[in-house]
């Protein structure tokens, strides 16, 4: 997997800021970054001409009142003792498109945000960018703690899948090992299973043996160099994988989930999977790590952009 060098923060004037500051921090640390671009983003500058005219200054005023604010959040926020650069980059427009943007112009490796519960309409924004963005998104609920203790890896034994067991491996390694990784598999019972002379119980057991034995041929696959993963199991009774995921992840106090972006060519990108978008919009309380393998969305950028 590659190295999280670059990192941009969406920083929003609230509670969330401090948050996401100490994730950035954490994160920086374990990865030896060499730089991140904390961003606010100005919704709507509709200022008439007229007042611009007699205040000249005054839009140059907002930008560097709110480079203040957020140079002051870090400050009080920023592990003084992480040596990195940072960047404070205020902008005017549309929030998802302007962090893209900035994203592609940075080659960043990571976008960091937040998710507040209280806030209607949050889920879309961070759908967005999970869509669209070149490199990997971190989502980070109200009231987390940056660690990497316990990480859960929803699987079913996909390339992409294998993508977020590897970037869990890799976050363990930088952790010296610390971490434990479980991996999840949600399986369910087919509809038409009496079709077969099969009880419900005797078709469960034997989906749940496709799945050990799929699960073995894809663990195959993954150099997990040296670190223990835990396969996990779960029958899904109620036909949503997702709340079978979240409420694992609250039942073994998961420090993280990662799951991987579908899009994995041109031709895929904006499909990050039914999966990952039902987590983005459902999950409130674990941090979901999205992982793209960094500029699989390079080529049609530019194009979505302009939209």
């Amino acid at each position: 997997m590659y190295q999280i060098k670059k990192i941009i923060v969406c920083l929003d004037q609230s509670e969330m800021d401090k948050t996401l500051v100490q994730f950035a921090a954490f994160i920086a640390k374990s990865n030896q970054s060499k730089k991140i671009y904390f961003t606010n983003i100005i919704r709507n500058l509709s200022i008439p001409k007229d007042v611009l005219s007699e205040f000249p200054n005054l839009i140059n005023n907002i930008v560097e009142e709110r480079k203040t604010q957020m140079k002051q959040v870090v400050k009080e926020n920023l592990d003084p003792d992480l040596k990195i650069n940072t960047s404070f980059v205020v902008r005017e427009g549309q929030l998802s498109k302007k962090i893209l943007k900035l994203a592609s112009e940075k080659s960043a490796d990571l976008i960091l945000v937040g998710k507040k519960t209280s806030i209607s309409g949050s889920g879309v924004i961070t759908q967005r960018l999970a869509r669209r963005a070149s490199c990997s998104l971190l989502i980070v609920p109200e009231n987390s703690s940056p660690k990497v203790k316990r990480i859960l890896v929803p699987s079913d034994f996909s390339d992409y899948s294998k993508d977020a067991l590897e970037e869990a491996i890799e976050i363990t390694e930088k952790n010296k090992g610390k971490s434990e990784i479980i991996c999840q598999n949600v399986y369910s019972v087919p509809s038409g299973y009496h079709f077969t002379g099969k009880t419900y119980e005797e078709f469960s057991e034997i989906m749940l043996m496709n799945a050990e034995v799929n699960y073995k041929k894809f663990i195959r696959k993954i150099d997990a160099k040296g670190h223990k993963i835990k396969p996990l199991y779960t029958k899904d009774e109620d036909d949503d994988p997702v709340v079978d995921i979240i409420n694992k992840a609250k039942e073994i106090d998961a420090s993280l989930i990662i799951i991987g972006a579908k899009g994995r060519t041109a031709a895929t990108a904006l499909f990050i999977g039914s999966l990952a978008e039902r987590l983005i919009q459902v999950n409130n309380t674990v941090p979901l790590l999205v992982t793209r393998p960094k500029g699989k969305n390079a080529g049609i950028i530019e194009y979505i952009l302009e939209i």
